[in-house]
């Protein structure tokens, strides 16, 4: 089942991909997951999709920060998917087995165990170009892993890629320098790439891969391109002009504005990204999520020539142009909320904007629209808190951290930071007890948490215990 040209892919899964790119784009990375692992079951052979897929996944559990122990707990959601994997694999049945490998891809797309079965099952299906892709981004996302190194270098030899086995098994052998087996992979490659001639492309010094084996390199350069956070040069110029002509040819389409202005956001060409979000939005005048973005990218130009001024030495200026920026925040807030009185988003920013000023009651006013979305609801209950706490009504604080802590009975950030402020709620009025307990809470499951250490050695030296 070899990976077929994106134009001859279904319409409808087309447009699920665009559909999964621009949530992408707009930092949804969960949505962007759903819908771009719906392109390849639909598509299995939809080599574009699978490759941003992986690249959303990668993201994802990189943005949650979970390491070690944290880690494997949350990789056990997959392994119900990896057993079934397993026995689909030993049934032969090629689509069940990567179906299982997707699901594990979807839980942690770096994690080995999962990997080395994805690959498995891409071969089963007669995938091994998608396989090489998968473990390639995990190499690039942990470039000294060596048994990914070592599970890509395998593929290579398989796929009959001698050049770049050399290189990745070169990379293992440094990586430890007694592993006598790779060392003899590493001599054997040696020897066929030696005698290997005309099949490949000499790829040294470059960030090339088994890409290279897909017959059309028209295709092969472009993904290689649009799936670059930051490109330069001749890509730049040429994603660039891919855009503009899909925009020439429809003026209408919101999805190459989107992508347009995605290159020039990652290159940070903020004046560029402007021009292209108000042209959209002169397209589509009604849309939110344009507006939103239009907003963020003259904060960032507002960032980029603050920046410039302080590494030129003008303090001054940064100063005042900071100072300008951070106006144009709170107007251009209060201007959103005002074309779109509905998005509770936009009320709980305009909170937070209203507390950092110091201004409660506007800030409480906000937070309790907020509150109304499931999204916001428990930061925008705590903001509320702290409002109050500010306004010294420290029972309606209390009630509003109370009502979060029930609806996140797990410890994340979200359930320390609001145990640390009752504690503090409870401490300011005497009552040490209630805040030990508080405090211990956090203390138990996050010893470098703020100031908690502290906070406990003085506690514990005043407060009696049974």
């Amino acid at each position: 089942m070899p990976e077929v040209r994106t134009d001859a892919i279904p319409a409808v899964t087309q447009k699920l991909f665009e559909k999964g790119f621009s949530a992408f784009e707009r930092g949804n990375l969960d949505i962007a997951v759903d819908l771009l692992a719906r392109c390849v079951v639909e598509a299995p052979t939809f080599a574009r999709a699978r490759r941003f897929l992986r690249i959303v996944e990668i993201q994802r559990v990189k943005k949650t920060g979970k390491k070690g122990l944290l880690r494997h707990l949350a990789d056990l959601a997959g392994w119900p998917a990896y057993l079934a994997g397993k026995f689909a694999l030993r049934q032969g049945k090629a689509d069940q087995a990567l179906a299982a490998a997707e699901k594990l891809m979807a839980v942690n797309p770096l994690n080995p165990a999962f990997l080395a079965h994805f690959v498995n099952a891409a071969r089963l299906a007669n995938l091994l170009d998608a396989a090489v892709a998968t473990l390639e981004l995990a190499v690039d996302a942990s470039p000294d892993h060596a048994v990914l190194l070592r599970e890509l270098g395998d593929l290579y030899s398989e796929v009959g890629n001698f050049r770049m086995a050399r290189r990745v098994y070169g990379r293992v052998v440094a990586l430890r320098p007694h592993d006598a087996a790779t060392a003899k992979l590493l001599k054997d490659v040696e020897a066929h790439d030696s005698m290997q001639s005309g099949g490949w492309e000499d790829t040294t010094g470059t960030q090339d891969s088994y890409r290279s084996l897909i017959k059309d390199q028209a295709v092969a350069k472009a993904q290689d391109i649009q799936a670059k956070a930051v490109v330069g040069g001749n890509d730049l110029e040429t994603l660039v002009a891919e855009q503009r002509a899909a925009i020439a040819k429809d003026a209408t389409n919101i999805n190459a504005y989107r992508a347009l202005l995605r290159v020039y956001r990652q290159n940070k060409k903020y004046p560029e990204a402007i021009a292209v979000a108000e042209e959209a939005l002169a397209v589509n005048t009604a849309d939110p999520e344009l507006d939103r973005v239009l907003s963020e990218l003259k904060a960032l130009d507002f960032d980029a020539r603050i920046a410039a001024l302080k590494e030129a030495g003008a303090a001054g200026e940064a100063g005042a142009l900071e100072a300008k920026r951070n106006q144009f925040v709170f107007d251009d807030m209060l201007a959103r909320v005002a074309r779109y009185p509905n998005d509770l988003r936009l009320r709980y920013e305009l909170g937070l904007q209203h507390f950092e000023k110091g201004a409660w009651d506007d800030a409480i006013q906000q937070f309790q629209l907020a509150q109304r979305s499931p999204r916001e609801r428990t930061d925008a209950l705590y903001y509320l808190a702290r409002c109050f706490r500010q306004k010294g009504q420290t029972d309606l604080a209390t009630m509003q951290l109370e009502t979060v802590l029930e609806q996140v009975p797990t410890m994340d950030e979200t359930r320390k930071r609001v145990l640390f402020e009752l504690g503090e709620i409870a401490e300011a009025a005497g009552e040490t007890a209630r805040a030990l307990a508080l405090y211990k809470e956090i203390y138990g499951a996050d010893i470098a948490y703020r100031d908690i250490g502290d906070k406990m050695t003085r506690l514990y030296k005043t407060t009696p215990r049974a």
